[in-house]
């Protein structure tokens, strides 16, 4: 099981815009896309000093899921319309294996 963490702020008057893209547009439409080997999404929200920082956690079963996913570079963000307006900043993705 590979997890892919990706982490993006925003400031503290968009976090709930974004939240809510996340929870009702962005995760949905990742599930509908079939990726071989997904298994879900979750997010994490932190105040951190002036912004607000979101990571969200994707599991999928391999390196490959992940590919058919973000595509050939597989640490670029995928950003959906509209994201990329509301972030601060935001950092490659990077890939653990689930040990346990």
């Amino acid at each position: 099981m590979i997890a892919r963490i990706w982490r993006g702020w925003t400031k503290p008057a968009d976090a709930k815009v974004y939240e809510n893209m996340l929870r009702s547009e962005i995760f949905p439409s990742i599930a509908a896309r079939k990726i071989s080997g997904y298994h879900g999404a979750e997010l994490f929200i932190r105040e951190d000093g002036n912004e607000m920082e979101f990571v969200t956690l994707l599991r999928f079963d391999s390196m490959e899921g992940v590919k058919e996913f973000a595509g050939a570079d597989e640490s670029k963000p995928v950003l959906y319309p509209k994201v990329e307006a509301l972030l601060t900043r935001m950092e490659r993705a990077r890939h653990y294996r689930v040990a346990i």
